[in-house]
């Protein structure tokens, strides 16, 4: 039959719109190895960057004052470290640009924070007040000084903020259990007994439990709304909720109860699980 089509004849039609749609599917993969190589670059950049951020911490427990630049041998060891983060950084910031920073918002968050973190907690250390988003957003996008910088999301610079309240209920009880009184801080401030953050106003004495309740207090009334924010918040609450109360107890023990005692009692204050103790005039 003239008018049937050869089993040949219909493999190459077939042959034909094969290699016609060939380039379209090796595009989609390549697309598709680029992503992911592109999501595992920031992945492990973020991890490098979370490593970095905690050993920044773990040094700037080692100061014990406040309002004052830090000691020379705290920025000597974290040199290496503030060195890494930028360049992990500068790595990956062109991979985070236009909608790809949203997109990978979840490979690079982890990283963001933890960095939030210590900016946070140094900055305090420095200056006794909190760093603003816009100034952190800058100081996270000069890591990147010839590149296009990353972007450091509001709520990256909320949930840093929640971690820090941890660092400063750390630095409050070593402070307690090492000089027996909490560090006080006079310095520009408003009327009210919130962590002073824009300088304003007049002077006003201050120590570490009165800013963490103010950052408590600010923390609880902020809407948080729904999705992935919304819990991540909700479980740093709890954790930031009980840092303050950590050094309450902490301070009713080593002033209340120690003035009921006589001169040369040592109360136990707890730090992360250990004991330490301080002598404390009755």
């Amino acid at each position: 039959m003239g008018s049937k089509r050869t089993r040949t004849e219909m493999e190459g039609q077939g042959q034909e719109k094969m290699e016609r749609f060939t380039p379209m599917f090796e595009h989609f993969r390549a697309e598709l190895d680029e992503h992911h190589d592109r999501r595992e670059r920031i992945t492990k950049a973020s991890r490098d960057i979370t490593a970095a951020s905690k050993k920044i911490i773990f040094t700037l427990q080692r100061v014990r004052t406040l309002n004052q630049p830090l000691p020379l041998h705290v920025w000597k060891a974290n040199k290496q470290y503030h060195d890494a983060i930028a360049t992990q950084f500068f790595a990956i910031s062109k991979d985070l640009q236009g909608l790809n920073a949203w997109r990978y918002n979840r490979q690079i968050t982890g990283g963001c924070q933890e960095w939030m973190e210590a900016a946070c907690f140094q900055h305090y250390l420095e200056t006794a007040t909190l760093i603003s988003d816009e100034d952190a957003a800058q100081k996270l996008r000069e890591l990147d000084a010839e590149g296009p910088g990353i972007r450091l999301s509001p709520e990256d610079w909320v949930l840093g903020v929640y971690d820090m309240t941890g660092e400063l209920m750390r630095f409050a009880i070593t402070a307690m259990a090492t000089s027996g009184e909490l560090p006080t801080i006079t310095s520009p401030s408003s009327s009210s007994d919130a962590m002073d953050v824009d300088g304003g106003g007049g002077r006003q004495q201050r120590n570490v439990l009165i800013d963490m309740r103010g950052l408590r207090a600010a923390l609880e009334g902020l809407d948080t709304g729904f999705g992935p924010f919304a819990k991540d918040a909700s479980m740093k609450m709890r954790v930031m909720q009980t840092s303050v109360e950590k050094v309450e107890k902490a301070l009713y023990g080593l002033i209340v109860r120690g003035a009921e005692r006589p001169k040369g009692w040592m109360p136990e204050v707890e730090i992360g699980g250990g004991g330490r103790t301080v002598e404390v005039e009755g």
